[in-house]
């Protein structure tokens, strides 16, 4: 496995992670990144960084941002954007993966980039839904701030530092599944 391979794995990773948290953040970025040519995508998924695609994922993105600060569509969108996020975290494994055999390509995108943008999105859903139900839907724009930041800051660290996405990912991972296991402990008593 060549080097830009394994980079291309890495940053794959690291958007589907940031998709977890927001759909539209990290394509919008893959996008940016894509048409200034600081990541090449596979040629199927080139029209990524078209400047249509740029308008189109910059527009999708003010709307999803803006759309989590209004209290009763944040859990709609919620039980909407768990199986979006993950078709959207395997799309942006697979249209950044570079020097695999497709099928190869796909299971990894389908396990590591769906599964982990799955896997935070539907934390980042509980985690609301638990915040809607203590505090009446007080504290979610606190956390709708906290989560597009963390999209943002993941998106670029995927783009210019991958490595240091990773580390991130795998905290991010590592802390789900220590709160799964404590609520998992609760419901067992």
């Amino acid at each position: 496995m060549t080097p830009e391979t394994i980079f291309s794995i890495l940053i794959g990773i690291g958007l589907a992670a940031s998709v977890g948290f927001r759909i539209f953040v990290p394509l919008f970025a893959l996008s940016i990144a894509s048409h200034y040519g600081i990541i090449p995508l596979n040629e199927s998924w080139a029209w990524v960084g078209s400047t249509a695609a740029i308008v189109t994922l910059g527009v999708a993105t003010i709307v999803e941002i803006f759309a989590y600060f209004i209290p009763w569509l944040d859990n709609l969108l919620d039980s909407v954007a768990i199986p979006l996020a993950t078709i959207a975290g395997t799309a942006v494994m697979v249209s950044t993966v570079a020097g695999l055999d497709p099928a190869i390509t796909w299971a990894l995108a389908i396990i590591a980039g769906g599964g982990t943008a799955a896997a935070i999105k539907t934390s980042s859903a509980a985690t609301r839904l638990t915040s809607t139900a203590t505090t009446g839907g007080i504290a979610n724009p606190v956390l709708t701030t906290v989560e597009t930041g963390t999209s943002i800051v993941m998106s670029i660290l995927a783009i210019f530092a991958p490595i240091i996405a990773i580390v991130f990912v795998v905290i991010l991972l590592w802390i789900i599944y220590k709160v799964y296991k404590k609520f998992k402990k609760k419901t067992d008593e």
